[in-house]
């Protein structure tokens, strides 16, 4: 494998840099990349992995550009709304680098597919935004061998590392159990500084490229702490559990994180019966107010202190954007109110 004249004019940056030359240009483009997740921090990762030259690329996300993602997932713009993230990014960044070849799965990771696509690529990037795909992938990750580039954010402060390369730790050495689901709110219920994904993805593929090319110090067994407000930046050992064995992937992931399962009822099915329910919305007010199909408004945030409000004459359907907080919600309200019949609104809205 060479590079072409055309690939020589476009990384002329990276082949006068004596750390990657032509070598490291080459190691980049037979390198094959999976991106978990193409929203806040998917975005910048593969637009840095793409420019950089990444021969392969995988995309999974099953989710569609919302407005509200504009803010911040800077791959889509006002035209991209309601269209697949996956296929949408693979489109727009075919322009920005015609050598790389993209493969984008409209999908969810699951346990079935994160064991089938893992063999098939060198590095697994985890840009997800909840913990039952942060724990799935670095499960994953282990049982097929594959070094697992973390990223998080919350409100202004983010985080880095690298789990399971060349026999390093892995998240749940950093994290045994994870934390309750009504402890761990999504930027949707509590709000992201924009430019914080670009800062933490950006990082990710920094540590990505430097695993592929062979260079630098890899963070593993260490994890950076940068918060955007002050500038702090901290790195943080941490020792590889040698007692914790990975054979296996957990049966359910949401489960394991205490997210239990609870009734559904697709939309349709809803529409078709709605007057055998009541609704409850427990998206934000902003959500609330952009569109709603009725019922009782109270975000997730205040149900503790509110959950006397809900009308509890008939079965309660609620719902909010994706199915993932009405189901939290679900999970505090049968403490609650274990009486009621609930239903999660299957896949949100």
């Amino acid at each position: 494998m060479s590079l072409t004249l055309e690939e020589r004019k476009q990384y002329n940056r990276h082949l006068i840099l004596d750390e990657i030359g032509e070598v490291g240009q080459l190691k980049l483009k037979q390198a094959k990349v999976l991106v978990i997740g193409a929203g806040g921090l998917g975005c910048p990762v593969l637009q840095y992995l793409t420019a950089a030259g990444v021969g392969t690329i995988g995309i999974i996300d099953h989710d569609v550009v919302d407005q509200s993602n504009l803010q911040r997932q800077i791959l889509y713009t006002i035209k991209d709304i309601g269209l697949s993230k996956a296929e949408t990014a693979a489109k727009r960044l075919s322009q920005l680098n015609p050598f790389v070849l993209f493969n984008s799965y409209n999908e969810k990771l699951t346990r079935e597919n994160a064991i089938a696509l893992f063999p098939n690529y060198d590095i697994i990037i985890d840009g997800s935004d909840n913990f039952s795909t942060r724990y799935l992938a670095n499960d994953a990750a282990v049982i097929t061998n594959k070094p697992l580039v973390y990223g998080a954010i919350f409100k202004f402060e983010g985080q880095v590392s690298v789990f399971n390369y060349l026999g390093s730790g892995t998240y749940r050495c950093l994290y045994p159990t994870p934390p309750k689901p009504e402890d761990s709110p999504n930027c949707s219920e509590i709000g992201v500084l924009g430019v914080l994904p670009g800062i933490i993805g950006s990082l990710q593929a920094n540590e990505a490229i430097k695993i592929i090319c062979g260079i630098g110090d890899v963070l593993t067994n260490r994890l950076l702490l940068f918060d955007a407000l002050s500038l702090n930046q901290q790195i943080l050992g941490f020792e590889k559990d040698e007692t914790s064995e990975i054979m296996a992937l957990e049966k359910d992931y949401n489960f394991f994180c205490g997210i239990t399962s609870t009734k559904e009822i697709t939309l349709d099915e809803l529409n078709k019966n709605k007057e055998h329910y009541n609704l409850l919305d427990v998206r934000e007010v902003s959500e609330r107010e952009r569109y709603h199909i009725g019922g009782q408004h109270i975000p997730l945030g205040q149900l503790s202190k509110r959950f006397q409000e809900i009308d509890i004459t008939l079965p309660v359907v609620v719902y909010c954007k994706s199915g993932k907080r009405s189901n939290s919600a679900i999970s505090y309200l049968k403490t609650q109110l274990d009486e009621v019949v609930f239903y999660n609104l299957k896949e949100g809205l």
